[in-house]
């Protein structure tokens, strides 16, 4: 608990009187003012995190979580749960869906077990394993309120550690089998959304399917009576050890002034938590896409953050944050490159 609130101390609202020079500066470009758009308010926001007139993302990394959930074996999702294990070994590999898009973004994978189910035999994947899994939520909290708050932790040791090596720009990935349960449960909670609206079908169910994964979520959240008003009330009863620990990557990332990209319906309940716990960490996150995933316009509306693509992905895994990672390099390259009216000897009025 110490580590968590020593890093919420630290989190200090956007350098304004940079963003103002750099909004001046942005507007004075070789260009017609505004003409490009969302990439001018991403340049801007990337010098109020640093508080650099010319910010740098050229040392990037995804930091995926790994752990699984007792809902499981409820039947709310239609893979085995053995994938989760598998998986996380397969980001130290190259070979996942992330990793390809990591590769062509120039950005490092790193896998994290935080819960998975078994123990795993890669060495490369980062053992911070708090416990096989989470509890059924069915049948009681998904985590004691001690174990929510370790998993947090990890998230910040992860990511912290990651900055100290010289990370510049960090994007939170997952991987759990039936983890989009837990996620909807959380977003149905802070954002007061009865399940049956907000519930998808994952990783491929059946209507039929989607209808009974609503009624376990309706059921855990009765059970448990989460808190909305208390994120790590929230997380404990209703969450993900995964879940967690990306909230607490984005949290560290506010922390230190780092950009956190934020990827679909899963890596979006995390931001809610860590909003939620901090509402000041939003400043610091970046929507990356709008995912397919059925509660996922609602999940972003409820954070407040616009996704930047609408790819019609639903990988998850930090798939979409990694691609965006190419935008927002696009916007540090805007601000640094181009050069000002003043600058090319050009008068205005």
């Amino acid at each position: 608990m110490e580590l968590l609130k020593e890093t919420l101390g630290k989190i200090k609202e956007l350098d304004k009187e940079a963003m103002g020079k750099a909004r001046e500066r942005i507007n004075n470009l070789i260009k017609p003012e505004g003409s490009l758009g969302r990439l001018e308010e991403m340049a801007e926001k990337l010098v109020g995190i640093t508080g650099k007139r010319f910010p740098k993302v050229d040392n990037r990394a995804v930091i995926v979580m790994a752990g699984d959930h007792g809902v499981y074996e409820e039947g709310v999702a239609p893979d085995p749960q053995i994938i989760t294990a598998i998986q996380t070994c397969n980001f130290t590999k190259g070979i996942t869906g992330v990793c390809a898009l990591a590769k062509q973004a120039k950005a490092d994978v790193i896998s994290v077990d935080i819960g998975v189910a078994s123990d795993l035999k890669e060495p490369r994947v980062i053992n911070r394993k708090i416990k096989y899994g989470t509890d059924n939520m069915t049948k009681g909290p998904a985590m004691t309120r001690k174990e929510a708050i370790k998993a947090l932790e990890v998230g910040i040791e992860i990511a912290t550690d990651e900055i100290k090596k010289g990370r510049n720009l960090l994007a939170t990935g997952e991987m759990g089998i039936g983890n989009t349960t837990p996620s909807t449960a959380i977003i149905s909670v802070l954002g007061s959304y009865d399940p049956q609206e907000i519930t998808g079908k994952g990783a491929g169910l059946s209507e039929e399917k989607v209808i009974h994964k609503a009624r376990i979520i309706k059921k855990a959240i009765e059970i448990n009576k989460p808190d909305p008003e208390d994120g790590i009330d929230v997380l404990s009863k209703v969450g993900g050890l995964e879940i967690g620990g990306m909230a607490g990557v984005m949290i560290a990332g506010a922390a230190e002034r780092v950009p956190v990209v934020v990827d679909g319906l899963i890596a979006t309940a995390a931001a809610l938590i860590a909003c939620k716990i901090e509402p000041k960490v939003k400043n610091y996150l970046f929507a990356s896409h709008a995912s397919l995933e059925k509660g996922a316009a609602r999940a972003s509306k409820l954070l407040g953050l616009e996704p930047m693509l609408n790819m019609d992905m639903r990988l998850g895994e930090g798939t979409g944050a990694v691609l965006t990672f190419n935008l927002i390099e696009a916007a540090v390259y805007m601000n640094n490159e181009m050069i000002t009216f003043e600058e090319a000897g050009i008068m205005r009025d």
